[in-house]
């Protein structure tokens, strides 16, 4: 058992969309991940993917809405719907599932990838 500091779990991210366990839990994953810019438009068919914002603004767009985050706010993307994450400045989030990316790259746009 160790405590996780966020901020530098946050800070030690090298790509936007990346993402990196920090813990498990119930059969879980956490995972920290950081964005800007918006990623590409999938969907989890075998899971729901929770988005908690650490600090900055998410907006996660849905084919039917938008959903606008802050930092301290939650939103859970069911299974099967199809989103696309964006931020227009650098966002910090902490994402829980059982295997959060089901797709090999999760959504993560290409010009992200390192």
């Amino acid at each position: 058992m160790e405590k996780v500091n966020l901020p530098r779990e946050l800070a030690a991210l090298d790509a936007f969309w990346s993402q990196k366990v920090i813990g498990q839990a119930n059969g879980s994953l956490i995972k920290v991940a950081r964005g800007l810019g918006e990623t590409n438009w999938h969907k989890h068919d075998d899971q729901d993917e929770v988005f908690i914002v650490y600090e900055g603004q998410l907006t996660i767009q849905l084919r039917t809405e938008t959903i606008e985050l802050h930092a301290g706010e939650l939103f859970v993307v069911p299974r099967g719907v199809e989103h696309r994450p964006q931020a227009e400045a650098p966002v910090g989030f902490v994402l829980l599932g059982i295997d959060i990316t089901s797709t090999p790259e999760g959504g993560q746009p290409a010009w992200s990838r390192g």
